[in-house]
């Protein structure tokens, strides 16, 4: 897999599947900024919301680069891609879709405790000019199953396996995957400012081997307990390489 440039945005991103990338870095001149809300805000609500933020800093939409989603339950398969159509809608308007391509970044999960009424927004990230900036990028979210075949149950690592072998075995995947697309920008793990579990199973048992010894947790690890976006799914990461977020 090699990057892509998305000049409109300022930023190149690593191919994935229709809905989503499979992460974006700023180009040189450029950096990422995150912003999360305090509550989460409706997904249609929300796209007002970031267009004016966006607007406002000097940038076109298409500096639209990233964001994390919260949904009530997790889809079934046929659901999550209905829901992925109405999404990308937007951002076919905005000029970012084009082409069938989309190059956002993107996680979707759903909250155990606190759910939303509805996909809601968590946070953003957009790019804005900046000379001599540090660099700066966004890894999607991934669950313990490839995308992209058409089905995730099908692919799913340890389908139904929640025992701590069985979590193992599927932390190791998502972190891989996490290695691949961070290699894929020209970033590891060092690179890394925050990384984040979701999951609402305890993946205790092997978080010092499997995860802080793989430097995947440098800077400290947030756990949302959360589930990931489809049915049958029990563990997922996203992890960034930001310097400037702020709360909206």
């Amino acid at each position: 897999m090699t990057a892509v440039k998305f000049e409109p945005g300022g930023y190149r991103y690593a191919p994935g599947v229709f809905q989503y990338s499979a992460g974006v870095a700023a180009e040189p001149g450029h950096e990422i900024v995150r912003v999360r809300f305090r509550k989460p805000v409706p997904v249609a609500e929300g796209f007002d919301r970031i267009a004016r933020m966006i607007e406002a800093a000097g940038r076109p939409l298409t500096a639209f680069c990233a964001c994390e989603l919260r949904s009530p339950e997790p889809f079934t398969e046929e659901g999550f891609k209905a829901f992925n159509e109405v999404y990308v809608g937007t951002l076919e308007k905005w000029g970012v879709f084009r082409d069938g391509v989309n190059p956002v970044a993107r996680s979707n999960v759903c909250p155990e405790i606190g759910k939303p009424a509805g996909p809601s927004f968590h946070a953003f990230c957009f790019t804005v000019e900046a000379r001599d900036a540090a660099p700066s990028f966004v890894v999607a979210g991934s669950g313990e199953a490839p995308e992209g075949k058409g089905s995730y149950r099908d692919h799913t690592v340890r389908l139904g396996d929640t025992s701590v072998e069985g979590l193992r075995e599927k932390a190791r995947f998502v972190l891989a995957e996490m290695e691949r697309r961070m290699a894929t920008l020209g970033f590891a793990w060092p690179d890394v400012t925050a990384t984040q579990v979701y999951s609402v199973y305890d993946f205790h048992p092997f978080l010092a081997d499997e995860i802080v010894r793989r430097g995947a947790a440098a800077h400290g690890l947030t756990w949302h307990f959360d589930r990931p976006p489809v049915e049958g799914l029990d563990y997922e990461m996203d992890c960034r390489g930001v310097n400037v977020e702020r709360v909206a």
